[in-house]
């Protein structure tokens, strides 16, 4: 299964690189695009997955294509994750694609097809970009790169996002905004970044970078430290366990 997983993510990635003129439409907002190429590589993904599992059940981010049956075995998809950036040509976008059984990650894949970067893990066999292993880090929250999402779907979150923001980047190195939820777990997985966060993702946003990031060595949690949900909109605190337990002790959770 994990070999087809990432043969499908790097078969969806020619599609997301042949785009042209992507025919965006907004969903409920002016910052919630889609395009026709999220709709085709997310139809793609589910042809292949049901083809070769047709007994598994298929969430997916568009619309038509969601069964929120998680018992069994059920894959969790974002075809385009970072949409806003693929319409500009930004260049930092990735199709995630998780196996879960019984509501439990199995597999992860989030592949990056602008630099070939295919980041994947296995439930208890650990992470790898491009098949080479995988760690995050071990800096301290001072001498951290903190990942930000801004949930920019979501008006109410907006005030904490930004005073959260502001807290770690007087508390931590620096500050980035890649547009992607998916590459900056990944880059905390690989020890590129120390510590991500996000008022509110959905599970596709985090499914497969997730999974990533706790086969990598990291910790993943709600700002709660509640798991992070499969099943409903959450927060995500992602980083490596000596940032992450700082996180919680310093009460940025709670700001």
């Amino acid at each position: 299964m994990f070999e087809t997983i990432k043969s499908i993510a790097r078969q969806a990635g020619v599609i997301v690189l042949s785009a042209d003129a992507p025919g965006v439409h907004e969903k409920d907002s002016r910052r919630n695009l889609v395009t026709q190429y999220d709709i085709q590589v997310q139809e793609f993904i589910r042809r292949q997955l049901l083809a070769a599992y047709p007994a598994s059940h298929f969430i997916g981010e568009e619309n038509n294509a969601q069964d929120d049956a998680l018992h069994g075995l059920a894959f969790i998809v974002d075809p385009i994750d970072g949409t806003a950036n693929f319409v500009r040509s930004y260049r930092a976008s990735a199709i995630c694609i998780a196996a879960v059984q019984d509501g439990v990650p199995t597999c992860g894949v989030v592949y990056d097809p602008y630099t070939n970067s295919l980041f994947s893990a296995q439930k208890g066999h650990g992470a790898w970009l491009n098949g080479l292993p995988i760690h995050v880090s071990d800096m301290p929250l001072a001498e951290s790169i903190v990942c930000l999402g801004t949930a920019s779907y979501y008006a109410d979150t907006f005030d904490h996002t930004f005073r959260l923001a502001r807290a770690l980047f007087d508390a931590a190195m620096d500050l980035r905004r890649s547009g992607s939820a998916a590459l900056d777990l990944c880059y905390v997985a690989c020890g590129r970044a120390d510590l991500m966060f996000e008022a509110r993702l959905c599970p596709w946003d985090h499914a497969a970078a997730g999974l990533i990031v706790a086969e990598a060595g990291g910790r993943i949690s709600q700002f709660s430290g509640a798991p992070a949900s499969l099943t409903e909109k959450c927060s995500i605190i992602a980083a490596n366990p000596h940032a992450w337990q700082e996180f919680f002790d310093r009460g940025f959770n709670v700001l």
